[in-house]
């Protein structure tokens, strides 16, 4: 059975219907859905303004992959900790208490990996893809959560541990590919609570016009997606949206206690 109202914070696909276009996208720019979006759009695209400076400076190339520098290493810092405040809102605008070894809550500054990897389980997350659209060579596509579908660690979110807790000994992780890892799993992250809007003065019309590219371009209209296909039935989202939004009850919270 599909999902008839949806949770916060929380993209899916939804199940064709008359009205399906429409209430794919309209219930993210309801203000009961999520607590201040601008807030963590505005970071990021900050971020991406940065990284783009950085492409002044360094190729998006396969040949420049292990390149490192104090710049690099700052930018993964900062992706970094952005996609953390991410995990945490959406943890927090849904029911998620977790207890420690001696069945005491734990306080939300002790949240770690292990926790955000519950997230997966109702975004998808390992099951998107990120395209840079300016690239030398063949890896141009991005999968930073992949290693979560076969319950592995993302080797970028260790590095980042690493050189952040030593920066002098493992430097060189905070690497131009650790980095580029790191912010397309923030544009993912962003895409997967918020679609493709933006939060701008602008209506959304809810529509793509024709581009270059194969892949529609997410929020900061730069990264490619290409969004999950493998939902089930029963996962995706079956309501309208045009009765829904008349109900004073809209949304439910996802019980990650469960997880």
């Amino acid at each position: 059975m599909s999902i008839d109202k949806p949770f916060h914070r929380n993209v899916r696909a939804m199940v064709d219907g008359p009205n399906s276009g429409y209430s794919g996208w309209a219930y993210i720019v309801d203000k009961d859905y999520s607590q201040n979006p601008t807030h963590y759009i505005r970071a990021f695209m900050m971020l991406q303004d940065d990284l783009q400076q950085v492409f002044e400076f360094v190729e998006p190339s396969d040949t420049n992959m292990n390149t490192h520098s104090f710049r690099i290493h700052e930018l993964l810092m900062r992706t970094c900790i952005e996609i953390e405040a991410n995990f945490r809102a959406i943890l927090k605008e849904n029911i998620y208490t977790p207890l420690d070894r001696n069945g005491n809550p734990r306080k939300e500054k002790s949240w770690n990996i292990i926790d955000f990897k519950k997230v997966d389980k109702t975004h998808r997350l390992s099951s998107y893809k990120v395209q840079y659209p300016v690239w030398d060579g063949a890896h141009f596509m991005f999968e930073p959560f992949k290693a979560w579908r076969s319950s592995n660690s993302l080797s970028w979110y260790q590095a980042y541990n690493a050189s952040k807790h030593d920066r002098h000994d493992n430097f060189r992780q905070a690497s131009f590919e650790n980095l580029l890892n790191a912010f397309a799993a923030l544009q993912i992250l962003i895409t997967a609570q918020f679609k493709t809007e933006s939060f701008s003065a602008t209506r959304s019309l809810g529509v793509n016009t024709d581009s270059y590219h194969t892949l529609n371009s997410g929020i900061g209209n730069y990264l490619l997606i290409d969004f999950p296909s493998d939902w089930s039935e029963e996962q995706k989202y079956s309501f309208d949206w045009s009765s829904l939004k008349q109900e004073t009850v809209r949304f439910q919270k996802f019980d990650y206690n469960a997880v």
